[in-house]
């Protein structure tokens, strides 16, 4: 499947999320309820993939994760903040590189409308 067919499938997914649940709850709830829904939506997914830390030569496993991974090639990192901060795109860029993935979603679902809480990255 092509990557902005995936990616708008996930947008619709947690859109529809959004929608019935509304901002306020824990990350969690949120990372569930998408998880539940990529599924539905037939889209292969999985969820907490750890991520390590390549330094140099020594592979560091730090307790990185990732929220989830669709199709193997999309990373999505889940926010309940009040805003985007640098962090966060350093946190999603960061899982990119060293999971080496080409897409990754940061979706903020502590907004009033859902649509002014994604942003799309690419290598």
């Amino acid at each position: 499947m092509e990557i902005n067919k995936i990616t708008e499938i996930i947008i619709g997914c947690a859109i529809e999320v959004h929608k019935d649940l509304g901002p306020g709850l824990l990350e969690s709830a949120y990372e569930e309820c998408l998880f539940y829904e990529l599924k539905k939506a037939g889209l292969k997914v999985e969820r907490q993939i750890a991520v390590p830390v390549i330094y140099k030569d020594i592979k560091l496993e730090c307790g990185y994760r990732i929220d989830l991974l669709v199709e193997n090639i999309v990373i999505i990192e889940l926010k309940t903040a009040d805003a985007f901060n640098v962090v966060h795109e350093a946190q999603i860029l960061t899982y990119m590189k060293f999971a080496n993935k080409p897409i990754g979603l940061l979706i903020n679902f502590n907004v009033t409308m859902l649509k002014n809480g994604i942003k799309r990255y690419r290598k």
